[in-house]
Protein backbone atom coordinates (compact mmCIF):
# COMPACT_ATOMS: atom_id res chain seq x y z
CA UNK A 1 0.00 0.00 0.00
CA UNK A 2 3.17 2.61 1.00
CA UNK A 3 4.15 2.00 -2.96
CA UNK A 4 1.47 4.51 -3.59
CA UNK A 5 3.44 7.46 -1.67
CA UNK A 6 6.05 6.94 -4.38
CA UNK A 7 3.38 7.04 -7.24
CA UNK A 8 1.76 10.03 -6.21
CA UNK A 9 3.95 13.25 -5.11
CA UNK A 10 0.97 14.93 -2.99
CA UNK A 11 1.02 12.10 -0.71
CA UNK A 12 3.94 12.84 0.76
CA UNK A 13 1.73 16.29 1.71
CA UNK A 14 0.34 13.83 4.88
CA UNK A 15 2.70 12.34 6.65
CA UNK A 16 4.72 16.10 6.31
CA UNK A 17 1.64 17.08 8.18
CA UNK A 18 0.90 14.40 10.56
CA UNK A 19 4.64 14.53 11.64
CA UNK A 20 4.39 18.38 12.18
CA UNK A 21 1.37 17.81 13.97
CA UNK A 22 3.09 15.63 16.48
CA UNK A 23 5.88 17.84 17.22
CA UNK A 24 3.17 20.37 17.72
CA UNK A 25 1.59 18.35 20.47
CA UNK A 26 5.25 17.13 21.93
CA UNK A 27 6.43 21.40 22.34
CA UNK A 28 3.06 22.13 24.19
CA UNK A 29 3.83 19.03 26.69
CA UNK A 30 7.32 20.17 27.12
CA UNK A 31 6.27 24.09 27.78
CA UNK A 32 4.11 22.25 30.17
CA UNK A 33 6.82 21.02 32.24
CA UNK A 34 8.79 24.65 31.72
CA UNK A 35 5.36 25.97 33.24
CA UNK A 36 4.72 23.45 36.21
CA UNK A 37 8.44 24.41 37.48
CA UNK A 38 7.71 27.75 37.93
CA UNK A 39 4.12 28.33 39.11
CA UNK A 40 4.94 31.09 41.48
CA UNK A 41 5.83 33.20 38.34
CA UNK A 42 2.59 35.19 36.41
CA UNK A 43 1.04 32.14 33.91
CA UNK A 44 0.84 33.06 30.29
CA UNK A 45 -1.06 31.25 27.85
CA UNK A 46 -0.10 32.65 24.51
CA UNK A 47 2.45 29.98 23.98
CA UNK A 48 0.04 27.11 24.51
CA UNK A 49 -2.32 28.74 22.63
CA UNK A 50 -0.11 29.21 19.81
CA UNK A 51 0.71 26.34 20.15
CA UNK A 52 -2.92 24.67 19.75
CA UNK A 53 -3.72 27.36 16.73
CA UNK A 54 -0.79 25.77 14.86
CA UNK A 55 -1.99 22.06 15.05
CA UNK A 56 -5.47 23.14 14.41
CA UNK A 57 -4.36 24.55 11.50
CA UNK A 58 -2.49 21.43 10.27
CA UNK A 59 -5.45 19.33 11.08
CA UNK A 60 -7.35 21.67 8.82
CA UNK A 61 -4.94 21.43 5.75
CA UNK A 62 -5.12 17.65 6.78
CA UNK A 63 -8.48 17.25 6.33
CA UNK A 64 -8.81 19.63 2.75
CA UNK A 65 -5.57 17.42 1.43
CA UNK A 66 -8.20 14.23 2.06
CA UNK A 67 -10.80 15.77 -0.36
CA UNK A 68 -8.62 17.18 -2.40
CA UNK A 69 -6.17 14.24 -3.07
CA UNK A 70 -6.62 11.57 -5.81
CA UNK A 71 -5.17 8.63 -4.07
CA UNK A 72 -3.90 7.90 -0.37
CA UNK A 73 -1.74 5.36 0.69
CA UNK A 74 -3.44 5.28 4.07
CA UNK A 75 -6.98 5.01 4.37
CA UNK A 76 -8.85 8.93 4.32
CA UNK A 77 -10.42 8.19 7.51
CA UNK A 78 -7.49 6.56 9.09
CA UNK A 79 -5.64 9.94 8.16
CA UNK A 80 -8.45 11.80 10.08
CA UNK A 81 -8.48 9.84 13.25
CA UNK A 82 -4.91 10.16 13.57
CA UNK A 83 -5.39 13.72 12.83
CA UNK A 84 -8.29 14.31 15.34
CA UNK A 85 -5.98 12.17 17.97
CA UNK A 86 -2.55 14.21 17.48
CA UNK A 87 -5.05 17.86 17.96
CA UNK A 88 -6.70 16.22 21.44
CA UNK A 89 -3.35 16.68 23.17
CA UNK A 90 -2.40 20.01 22.72
CA UNK A 91 -6.20 20.88 22.92
CA UNK A 92 -6.25 19.54 26.55
CA UNK A 93 -2.79 20.93 27.70
CA UNK A 94 -4.24 24.43 26.48
CA UNK A 95 -7.28 23.74 28.71
CA UNK A 96 -4.97 22.28 31.42
CA UNK A 97 -3.41 26.01 31.34
CA UNK A 98 -6.60 28.07 31.67
CA UNK A 99 -7.64 26.55 34.62
CA UNK A 100 -3.98 27.26 36.38
CA UNK A 101 -4.96 31.04 35.20
CA UNK A 102 -8.05 30.96 37.06
CA UNK A 103 -7.19 29.86 40.22
CA UNK A 104 -3.11 30.96 41.14
CA UNK A 105 -3.31 31.27 44.70
CA UNK A 106 -4.80 27.38 45.11
CA UNK A 107 -1.41 26.05 42.91
CA UNK A 108 1.34 27.90 44.75
CA UNK A 109 3.92 25.70 46.01
CA UNK A 110 1.62 22.93 44.64
CA UNK A 111 4.22 20.04 43.09
CA UNK A 112 3.08 18.63 39.51
CA UNK A 113 6.63 16.51 39.69
CA UNK A 114 5.14 12.72 40.01
CA UNK A 115 3.01 13.39 36.14
CA UNK A 116 5.25 15.28 34.17
CA UNK A 117 8.13 13.00 33.33
CA UNK A 118 5.37 10.73 32.23
CA UNK A 119 3.55 12.95 30.28
CA UNK A 120 6.80 14.35 28.38
CA UNK A 121 8.30 10.50 27.95
CA UNK A 122 4.44 9.80 26.44
CA UNK A 123 4.60 12.66 24.20
CA UNK A 124 8.04 11.45 22.69
CA UNK A 125 6.46 8.18 22.35
CA UNK A 126 3.52 9.77 19.99
CA UNK A 127 6.01 11.48 18.25
CA UNK A 128 8.00 8.40 17.39
CA UNK A 129 5.12 6.68 16.52
CA UNK A 130 4.24 9.05 13.95
CA UNK A 131 7.40 9.35 12.34
CA UNK A 132 7.42 5.59 12.48
CA UNK A 133 4.45 5.31 10.38
CA UNK A 134 5.49 7.89 7.80
CA UNK A 135 8.79 5.95 7.18
CA UNK A 136 6.65 3.01 6.18
CA UNK A 137 4.85 0.01 8.24
CA UNK A 138 6.69 -1.46 10.83
CA UNK A 139 4.98 -3.66 13.37
CA UNK A 140 7.97 -4.24 15.60
CA UNK A 141 8.58 -0.64 15.88
CA UNK A 142 4.78 0.30 16.60
CA UNK A 143 4.47 -2.12 19.13
CA UNK A 144 7.56 -1.24 20.71
CA UNK A 145 6.84 2.30 21.08
CA UNK A 146 2.98 1.22 21.55
CA UNK A 147 4.01 -1.28 24.56
CA UNK A 148 5.77 1.68 26.10
CA UNK A 149 2.76 4.12 26.00
CA UNK A 150 1.02 1.73 27.98
CA UNK A 151 3.34 1.01 30.48
CA UNK A 152 4.05 5.13 30.93
CA UNK A 153 -0.38 5.02 31.17
CA UNK A 154 -0.29 2.38 33.72
CA UNK A 155 2.26 4.46 36.17
CA UNK A 156 0.26 7.59 35.75
CA UNK A 157 -2.58 5.24 37.10
CA UNK A 158 -0.27 4.38 39.91
CA UNK A 159 0.65 7.96 40.18
CA UNK A 160 -3.21 9.37 40.80
CA UNK A 161 -3.56 7.04 43.60
CA UNK A 162 -0.58 8.52 45.29
CA UNK A 163 -2.40 11.72 44.95
CA UNK A 164 -5.85 10.91 45.98
CA UNK A 165 -4.45 9.46 49.34
CA UNK A 166 -2.98 12.76 49.79
CA UNK A 167 -5.49 14.77 48.74
CA UNK A 168 -8.22 12.85 50.46
CA UNK A 169 -5.80 13.07 53.61
CA UNK A 170 -7.58 15.60 55.60
CA UNK A 171 -4.79 17.75 55.95
CA UNK A 172 -5.83 20.07 52.81
CA UNK A 173 -8.45 23.15 52.53
CA UNK A 174 -11.60 21.70 50.76
CA UNK A 175 -11.75 24.34 47.82
CA UNK A 176 -8.05 23.39 47.38
CA UNK A 177 -8.46 20.10 47.25
CA UNK A 178 -11.54 20.31 44.43
CA UNK A 179 -8.80 22.23 42.62
CA UNK A 180 -6.28 20.51 42.16
CA UNK A 181 -7.99 17.13 41.66
CA UNK A 182 -9.28 18.91 38.47
CA UNK A 183 -5.90 19.70 37.86
CA UNK A 184 -4.62 16.48 38.50
CA UNK A 185 -7.26 14.39 36.39
CA UNK A 186 -6.58 16.55 33.24
CA UNK A 187 -2.69 16.00 33.77
CA UNK A 188 -3.79 12.13 33.39
CA UNK A 189 -6.18 12.96 30.53
CA UNK A 190 -3.13 14.20 28.27
CA UNK A 191 -1.54 10.90 28.98
CA UNK A 192 -5.09 9.55 27.57
CA UNK A 193 -4.53 11.42 24.63
CA UNK A 194 -1.26 10.35 23.74
CA UNK A 195 -2.36 6.54 23.73
CA UNK A 196 -4.67 7.32 21.96
CA UNK A 197 -2.80 7.89 19.44
CA UNK A 198 -0.67 5.16 19.98
CA UNK A 199 -4.16 3.09 19.60
CA UNK A 200 -5.03 4.72 16.22
CA UNK A 201 -1.35 4.27 14.81
CA UNK A 202 -1.36 0.91 16.03
CA UNK A 203 -4.49 0.34 14.24
CA UNK A 204 -3.61 1.67 10.60
CA UNK A 205 0.22 -0.74 11.21
CA UNK A 206 -2.30 -3.94 11.80
CA UNK A 207 -4.78 -3.22 9.00
CA UNK A 208 -1.67 -2.27 6.47
CA UNK A 209 0.83 -4.88 7.46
Amino acid sequence: MFLLKKLFGKEDVFFGLLEASAKEARHSVLALGKLCKSLDQPVGLEEFAQSRRKDKQITSEIRNAIHTTFATALEREDIDALSRALYRIPKTVEKFVERVMIVPEQIKGVDFSQQIPLLEEASECVLQLVQSLCGGINLDEVRKWNDRLQHLEGEADKAIIEIYRDLFSGRHDPLKVIVLKELYEMLEKVIDRCRDVGSVVSQIVLKNS
